[in-house]
This record gives structure tokens, C-alpha cells and sequence, in this order.
């Protein structure tokens, strides 16, 4: 069987995890190797200020603390999406306002945002998915024009860029995540990143559990207290070790599933080129890292057949989100802004092809195959 992940490897994990463990006798949170990820994603994606957390999830919950919500205010994203997005808003008592996406991108239609925009609204979040970067100019300028916050869900986008810029360094905050299933893995992990200073200080303060021991290590004060309110948000140093392995290998990494996706996507087209499939599209000025490649199939029937034909083929591919807005507790925390256009037909339609570092040729083929042979027995 052809997996659909396998999270990712590069042989040094192991030997960096003991270094922490049996050299640095660190294995807390903020040790050397969390230093070593912090300094290299902050140089490498020309960012003010990055944090390791305990996960994608937690740091989205850290941008919910310092955007300063109080209960009823509301929070735009899209709902096509992981949970994760919006709990992290529900947690601080916001009203989560759900808007419409492309079909093309399967990201937040940024022509709908303003049409969702009421005196309560206070943020709004743009999801990166599949690492293609949303139409960030427009959101931009929306929310400077309303005076609103952005905060990026590029869980799925390190590596990628938009116009220039890394994914997660446009927006008052960006939100990564290093869980097993993403490009870099630590098992459980994510990073806020900060790009506006005067934030820095308390986001410290809320991920060091409401005190301000970061300025006592800097010497800025003579002891440390409890100042606010916070929680543990700090990944082990053996998480950040064996994450460190793999960003040393970074571009390593991107380049081999870059070439997986290319490989999909050339062998794939004459399928789209016949009406049969869509292939993922990526809009001019945005650079992607390859998390994810995907088909639009004519609907769920054909959807659940390809599927159940892959699988058969020792191919595991698998579907994606279902809508949060028709969650029970998307009911229950939020609305949809507007009419429900592209959100639950376009969702209905998408299959995830295997994609992984060190996916061979070979197997990539086989996926191929796969898909190719479905299409000439129900032609």
C-alpha cells in the first residue's frame, strides 16, 4: 500500500535528540535547538520575531490572546478549514463569521470579505491551503481600511511565498504548524510569528504562562513574576531538536516534493486537458511548497469511487474537510456570510493524492496509474 503521508525523515533526528537529552541536558522548553529554529526561521523567512509551540493549534490560540478579543466580537475566515482555525477564536469568546472561498485556490474569497464586515468584526483570518498563498494585497488592504487584524493560518504554508514574501510574515501574525503531517515535522509542534513589535513582549509573557521570565533571562529585570494572564505554549527541546534536523535540510526537502507534485501534475494534465479532473491551480506571485496535490473530481459519487479504486490499488488517497459551517459546533459559534457557493461543492469534489518527502518515482507512478486507469474503465 502506497501511503498517503509518511512523516518526513532525514536521518539526523535521532542524533539531535540525544545531543539535547545526553549533551545539552536540556530538554525543556527554550533550549538550544529551540534557539537554533527560532534564529533560522526568523533569517529565513525575514521575520520580526518566531516562537515554538506546542502546536499549530496553540499558536493560533496564542494570535487569539494578543488580538485582544472580548466575547462577542467577530472573527472572519473561511470554512473550509481544520477545526483548529476557528476553536482557537471560539476559546476567547468570538463570533466566528464564515465567508465564501475560490474554487480555484480553495481559499477565502477575498472579494467577500467586506461584505462581512459589521461594527463587532475585529480580525480576519486568510488560510493558507495546500501552502498557496490567499489574495493578500486585497485582505491587507481591507483590514487596514477597517482597521481590523490579520492573522495567517499557514499551518500548511512554511516554505511558500507570496509576492516575495514568506507566508506568515504579512499579516500582524502568522501561525505555523510541525505537525507529523506537514513538510517539516516535529510529531506535535507549531510557531507563531510576531511582525509587529510591540506585540513581542506579551506574547512572550502569554506563552511563558503569564509571567515575564524571558525579560529576567535577558537581564531586564531582577526577578520574575506572574503579570498576565497565559499558559505553557513552550515545545520541549527534543521536539525542536528533531525539528532542527530537518530545517538544516529545508530546501532538500522542497525540492523533492516540488518535483512529486510537478511529476502529478504533468503526468495528470491530459486527464484536466480532457474535462475529466481539475488540476490544483497556483496564481502568478505566489510560490508554493508543494504540501498537497489534489484533483477535482465531477462530485461526491465520483469522488467516493475513485477513492474506493485507488484503495483497491494499494493507492491511499483520501478526501479533506468537510465545511465547519455545517458542523454542530460551526452552528453553534458561527454564521455563513452570504450564499454557500463554492464551500461545500468544491469540498465535495477534492481527492488528496500521496505526497510525502522520499516518495519514490516509482510509487509516484503507480499513483498515476492509478487515477489513469479509473478514468479509462468508466469512460
Amino acid at each position: 500500500m502506497i501511503d498517503f503521508n509518511v512523516p518526513p525523515y532525514v536521518g539526523t533526528e535521532m542524533d539531535y535528540v540525544r545531543e539535547a537529552a545526553e549533551v545539552n541536558h536540556k530538554i525543556c522548553g527554550d533550549g538550544p535547538f529551540s534557539r537554533k529554529c527560532h534564529a533560522w526561521m526568523e533569517e529565513r523567512f525575514n521575520a520580526e520575531k518566531i516562537l515554538l509551540t506546542t502546536s499549530g493549534t496553540d499558536a493560533l490560540e496564542m494570535a487569539a490572546n494578543l488580538c485582544g478579543l472580548e466575547p462577542g466580537d467577530e472573527v472572519i475566515l473561511p470554512s473550509f478549514t481544520f477545526s483548529s482555525t476557528a476553536t482557537a477564536f471560539v476559546s476567547v469568546g468570538a463570533k466566528l463569521v464564515f465567508v465564501d472561498i475560490r474554487p480555484d485556490t480553495m481559499n477565502i474569497d477575498e472579494t467577500k470579505i467586506e461584505a462581512a464586515i459589521t461594527e463587532r468584526t475585529r480580525v480576519i483570518v486568510p488560510v493558507h491551503y495546500a501552502g498557496v498563498a490567499c489574495e493578500m494585497d486585497t485582505i491587507i488592504d481591507i483590514a487596514r481600511r477597517h482597521n481590523l487584524i490579520v492573522v495567517e493560518d499557514a499551518a500548511q504554508g512554511v516554505m511558500s511565498t507570496y509576492k516575495g514574501r514568506a507566508l506568515g510574515t504579512i499579516g500582524y501574525f502568522g501561525c505555523y504548524s510541525f505537525h507529523e503531517t506537514k513538510n517539516y515535522s516535529m510529531g506535535e509542534g507549531g510557531a507563531i510569528v510576531i511582525n509587529k513589535p510591540e506585540y513581542i513582549e506579551r506574547a512572550e509573557i502569554i506563552r511563558e504562562k503569564g509571567t515575564n521570565r524571558q525579560r529576567f533571562f535577558r537581564g531586564q529585570v531582577d526577578k520574575y513574576t506572574w503579570v498576565d494572564s497565559g499558559s505553557s505554549y513552550l515545545q520541549s527541546d527534543l521536539n525542536a531538536a528533531y525539528l532542527w534536523a530537518q530545517l538544516e535540510c529545508a530546501d532538500k526537502i522542497n525540492d523533492d516534493r516540488l518535483a512529486t507534485w510537478d511529476f502529478y501534475y504533468e503526468q495528470l494534465k491530459p486527464l484536466a486537458d480532457a474535462g475529466k479532473v481539475e488540476l490544483p491551480t497556483i496564481p502568478e506571485g505566489c510560490e508554493h511548497n508543494a504540501h498537497m496535490f489534489y484533483l477535482k473530481v465531477a462530485d461526491l459519487a465520483e469522488r467516493s469511487a475513485l477513492i474506493k479504486h485507488l484503495k483497491e490499488n494499494d493507492v491511499m488517497a483520501v478526501f479533506h474537510y468537510i465545511p465547519l459551517h455545517s458542523s454542530p459546533a460551526g452552528e453553534r459559534f458561527g454564521r455563513f456570510d452570504g450564499e454557500d457557493v463554492y464551500t461545500t461543492r468544491e469540498s465535495d469534489r477534492l481527492v488528496r493524492l500521496p505526497m510525502y518527502y522520499g516518495l519514490s518515482l516509482e510509487d509516484a507512478q503507480s499513483v498515476v496509474d492509478g487515477v489513469m486507469s479509473f478514468y479509462s474503465e468508466n469512460a
